[in-house]
């Protein structure tokens, strides 16, 4: 299999991340792993180890080689969320074909309370960051009780892989819990990132008790601490396999991008 690799950084403009000081770029920076596109088309590859992800940062999500579940980092561990609902934390030998991560700076932190589902919650965010994010990404951490929980994951995949939208149809599993303790990460992608990821939020739960996570579907927030992180920079780590898609899969339905 042959691979090219390249690495684009890039500087949003405005926003909060103006008032970072130089020297602290590399924290005020998301590092992505490949593009969504290329997983939404069946780019199962891991091309990064865990080791090396957290180089990049302490905080994100993505997913696994041969789509194996979803990933949460949260303080500098890489959690896998599986599809038999369990969650470990991963080997640093693991390999990663898709991920957002960046390092942790709270610039901003207040309780929320009684969201009752994922669509408010999304308005109560985007009014939050609407004069703060400028071009620039958004990171957080949403840490409480939550009175609902609906989460997803995948079945580990086999070659020759299958365009995300097809392996969804059958081979994701959901999980519903209620009155459950835990942490959603998130991360906002601004409009113009659509042709390199989803633009929007993009939200991973994992459980205090590290037993149970995924990809949120839907929740209701009963009591939790909302914490932003502003990240005005980007950088990008492209790794391509060249991949043969059938004419009729090639497609990009809004139900394989991240909700």
């Amino acid at each position: 299999m042959l691979a090219a690799m390249a690495v684009i950084s890039l500087s949003a403009c405005g926003g909060a991340g103006d008032k970072k000081n130089t020297a602290e770029t590399n924290r005020e920076t998301l590092f992505q792993v490949s593009l969504l596109q290329g997983l939404t088309f069946g780019d199962y590859n891991g091309s990064i180890t865990a080791s090396q992800l957290k180089e990049k940062g302490d905080i994100g999500l993505g997913t696994f080689d041969a789509l194996d579940g979803e990933m949460i980092v949260l303080d500098g561990v890489v959690y896998k969320a599986k599809s038999d609902g369990s969650v470990e934390a991963v080997s640093d030998n693991e390999t990663i074909p898709f991920s957002n991560v960046t390092f942790f700076d709270e610039d901003e932190k207040q309780t929320i309370e009684n969201v009752d589902d994922i669509d408010a919650l999304k308005d109560l965010l985007n009014e939050k960051i609407a004069d703060k994010a400028g071009n620039g990404f958004c990171v957080i951490k949403i840490t409480g009780k939550f009175k609902e929980m609906n989460v997803r994951s995948e079945y580990e995949q086999t070659e020759p892989y299958k365009p995300l939208a097809t392996a969804l149809e059958t081979d994701q599993t959901f999980f519903d819990y209620s009155d459950i303790e835990g942490t959603v990460v998130g991360l906002y992608c601004p409009q113009y990132m659509k042709q390199l990821n989803a633009a929007g939020w993009h939200l991973h739960f994992i459980s205090k008790d590290k037993e149970k996570g995924g990809h949120v579907l839907g929740l209701n927030v009963d009591s939790a601490d909302l914490s932003l992180d502003y990240t005005p920079g980007f950088e990008m780590r492209l790794t391509g396999h060249f991949i043969l898609i059938p004419k009729h899969h090639i497609k990009m339905p809004e139900a394989a991008l991240p909700a």
